[in-house]
């Protein structure tokens, strides 16, 4: 980026994540004036506010400068911002918290937003797989990768949509939040199974098959990163996803043994 641009992006950036933190930690204060209501736990402000700052690291700062220059270290970012990002902001559960802070009128309303059939259509595992998943296949296989790092509009673009993809696949697999259109545990495990075999063979295609303008050596360190630091966020969100699903499972467990005594 020019240096001009590269300061006002930088300011706007840190000015989002400061906003960002603030505005949660003001209606955690909200939502802890209400008497009848539980003091939202502290581990949530942390988990927010990690998440904040890993995507701000991501997209300002000295590895956001380094991955112009290398692919490794754009990889790195890629982890942060569509991988680890989404994962910690989703458990800090923001939907519960603003539900909980808004008065009742203001809260109704986002309710039915989420129940709206547009969110009913992007929350589905499937969808949110092929927006997340699709869209690094479309950056990685073809020259879009290369022209991003031409165009400001393309590459601000393509920052956002993966951090949004990330949030929303994230979301779709786990749910920590209201979620009114639920799907199974059976479903969202096969679809996740097969959205992590594709982000395992994209990054097995960008060892052997760089991108354009990327040096042999910088896309064999980054597919090995992608491949290895994927599966270890995904193992927090497998984990997760199979933990609330014993939950479900084990007082229908506990209670057909009753009835079979």
């Amino acid at each position: 980026m020019h240096n001009g641009i590269q300061g006002g992006w930088t300011i706007i950036v840190l000015a989002l994540s400061i906003a960002g933190i603030a505005v949660y930690c003001l209606a955690g204060f909200l939502s802890n004036r209400k008497s009848h209501l539980q003091p939202w736990p502290m581990s949530r402000y942390i988990l927010w506010t990690l998440g904040v700052i890993v995507a701000t690291c991501a997209v300002i700062g000295p590895l956001a400068e380094w991955a112009h220059t290398n692919f490794t270290a754009h990889m790195l970012g890629h982890l942060l911002l569509g991988m680890l990002a989404p994962l910690l902001l989703v458990l800090s559960a923001p939907v519960t918290l603003v539900l909980r802070a808004l008065p009742v009128r203001q809260a109704r309303f986002i309710a039915n937003f989420l129940k709206s059939f547009p969110v009913s259509v992007l929350s589905n595992p499937i969808i949110a797989s092929i927006l997340n998943i699709g869209g690094l296949w479309l950056l990685y296989t073809t020259n879009l990768y290369h022209f991003m790092h031409h165009n400001l509009l393309v590459y601000l673009l393509i920052h956002f949509h993966v951090f949004a993809a990330g949030y929303l696949f994230t979301v779709a697999m786990i749910y920590i939040d209201p979620t009114p259109h639920r799907f199974s545990y059976l479903y969202r495990s096969i679809v996740l199974v097969f959205a992590l075999g594709a982000h395992a063979i994209l990054s097995k295609y960008i060892y052997a098959h760089p991108p354009i303008g990327v040096p042999t050596h910088e896309a064999e360190a980054g597919g090995i990163l992608m491949y290895y630091g994927g599966d270890a966020i995904d193992l927090v969100l497998i984990f997760i996803l199979m933990l609330h699903w014993y939950r479900f499972a084990a007082p229908r467990q506990a209670l057909a043994k009753f009835e079979t005594v």
